[in-house]
């Protein structure tokens, strides 16, 4: 039982100062909640990573503390590392229908659904979990069954905002709760959490349902072209504003993208997707019905190489193959660092003869976040005594704590955290105090961790300057050098057209093998010191390139 003079600990272990892999830890004695634990997508400088994800030693440490994972929607921000969290972890997780819906595929991919205790919860209800009681409170977003969260704890009330906008005429779903806003304000918040992602745009984020208009003229000015649209898998109001123009201009749809065809199968069967009987049709159908017939909709809105949108604009795709005249629609804003990418594929499509829309030309797209209004809004209703700025890189949390502090709120009451920082809180003081492991974990293939900053460096001077490899054999009674030293180039120099320069470096390895061998040194790991020193100064004297050198030393 915890001490009366326990304070409430409260810290993010991903999703401040920056977007994405968000995690939020409550700590109070013996009990830990945790809300969300998502991934973000790898910076260019991560060659070859997959995804990251957030550090969970701290977690790890404290797992009989853990009382449960709580889930405020189904965006891959906030769930997709779920299941790399219960690789180390066994809690029970809790959330919405379509949220525990889509956290279930993943669990299933990863062999791990018998494995975890999974609790359905509708916003209105409330759940207690050690000291902590929750009550998950209906937001509008990008997808529905979007919460927030009110935290009843031993010190005060802490709402975590999760992902919102106030959108009055939602696609699905009822208009987020500003009335129990306005009642937990009312009785007192402690500390708010409020995402800040839109925070530097003005005014009010348009309604999902202005996108709709935008498809029926698309839809309209398109009746004799093939119609492609592309956008999140979990953007399930984008997906079904798609259907209801399909539907209006006879039009059969099918889907494209593994992740696409399990969100939509998951959402169909929980009934958060609907459309007519026999209008959804195979991918491999398509070649049944005319191209006025048809709408593909597809993953691939950020350009990743290897999803359905990408292969199509690169002729790789086995079902559809791109034609002149038809109607591209990426339905999606770039996330930051993705621009290229997207940029790549849009050229690639055009070249094949489509009319692409994209970004800036049409309103196919509007945010799931709050502008600076709906977050004065929110401020207004909830009246915190405490602010932390989540979910935005560290100028959205700054833009942010601008905005609390024109609504009166003291700046000393305001906190931009880092990743890891602890901010301790009782009924009446906040203070951060100290720092709890935390960082970002990298995904390669099925390895997690295994690649770090050291594989990083090394990776960023191979596709930067290539690799050269010494070759030398010993004798191993004499440990005399028998054969070499050979080099071998890759992604340095093409050898055919340097041969004059590769036997320079081979005559100044032989030197300095030469030298080694007249001070009587004979210690291999001595020797491919100097082989590796010697080579990458000629190299860097005669081409400014710092190759990676590995010399190896075979024993005969």
């Amino acid at each position: 039982m915890a001490p009366k003079t326990s304070k409430l600990k409260v810290f993010s272990l991903g999703g401040i100062q920056e977007i994405g892999k968000n995690m939020t830890v409550l700590e109070y004695g013996q009990d830990i909640i945790v809300i969300d634990c998502g991934v973000s997508f790898p910076e260019d400088d991560m060659l070859g990573i997959d995804l990251v994800i957030p550090d969970f030693t701290y977690l790890v440490r404290n797992k009989d503390k853990i009382r449960g994972l709580v889930l405020t929607h189904g965006h891959e921000d906030h769930i997709g590392a779920v299941p790399y969290f219960f690789r180390d972890l066994n809690v029970p997780v809790y959330g919405t229908r379509l949220t525990l819906g889509l956290v279930e595929i993943k669990l299933k991919e990863h062999n791990l659904l018998n494995k975890t205790t999974r609790t359905i919860v509708s916003a209105g209800e409330t759940i207690t979990l050690g000291k902590f009681q929750i009550e998950f409170i209906n937001v509008t977003h990008s997808i529905a069954d979007s919460c927030a969260l009110a935290i009843t704890t031993p010190v005060g009330v802490v709402i975590h905002s999760g992902d919102f906008k106030i959108d009055y005429t939602p696609i699905n779903g009822d208009m987020i709760d500003l009335q129990r806003f306005a009642m937990l304000g009312k009785k007192g918040v402690l500390l708010f959490m409020c995402e800040s992602t839109n925070v530097e745009q003005s005014g009010y984020t348009l309604s999902e349902r202005s996108v709709g208009v935008s498809f029926e003229h698309i839809f309209n000015e398109a009746r004799h072209s093939r119609i492609i649209v592309a956008t999140f898998s979990s953007n399930i109001h984008r997906i079904q504003q798609v259907i209801y123009s399909a539907y209006n201009y006879g039009r059969r749809v099918a889907f494209v993208g593994r992740s696409m065809l399990n969100v939509v199968k998951t959402a169909t069967e929980l009934g958060y997707l609907e459309a007519p009987d026999k209008m959804i049709i195979d991918i491999n159908e398509i070649k049944n019905y005319e191209d006025n017939e048809i709408v593909i909709i597809t993953t691939g809105t950020q350009g990743e190489p290897m999803s359905a949108l990408s292969r199509m604009s690169s002729a790789e795709h086995k079902q559809v193959e791109i034609k002149p005249d038809d109607k591209v629609i990426i339905s999606a804003s770039s996330i930051p660092g993705n621009e290229r990418s997207i940029s790549r594929v849009v050229n690639d499509l055009m070249k094949r003869g489509a009319d692409v829309i994209y970004e800036g030309l049409m309103d196919t797209h509007v945010s799931g976040h709050a502008k600076q209004e709906e977050i004065r809004l929110l401020h207004s209703l909830v009246r915190p005594k405490y602010l932390m700025p989540v979910h935005g890189e560290y100028k959205h949390l700054c833009r942010h704590r601008e905005l609390a502090m024109s609504m009166g709120l003291s700046p000393d009451n305001i906190f931009v955290m880092n990743v890891g920082d602890v901010l301790e809180l009782s009924s009446n003081s906040a203070k951060v105090t100290t720092t709890v492991p935390s960082g970002q974990v990298l995904i390669d293939g099925l390895g997690v961790g295994d690649v770090g900053n050291i594989v990083l460096k090394d990776r960023k001077i191979l596709s930067q300057d290539g690799l050269i490899v010494i070759v030398v054999s010993v004798e191993s009674e004499t440990g005399r050098i028998v054969s070499g030293p050979d080099l071998i180039s890759r992604g340095f120099v093409y050898v055919r057209e340097s041969e004059d320069l590769m036997e320079e470096g081979k005559k100044v390895i032989q030197e300095a093998i030469d030298n080694a061998d007249s001070k009587s040194i004979t210690q291999w790991n001595y020797l491919k010191s100097v082989m590796k020193d010697s080579v990458k100064e000629f190299f860097w004297q005669k081409t400014k390139r710092n190759p990676m050198i590995l010399p190896i030393v075979m024993e005969v």
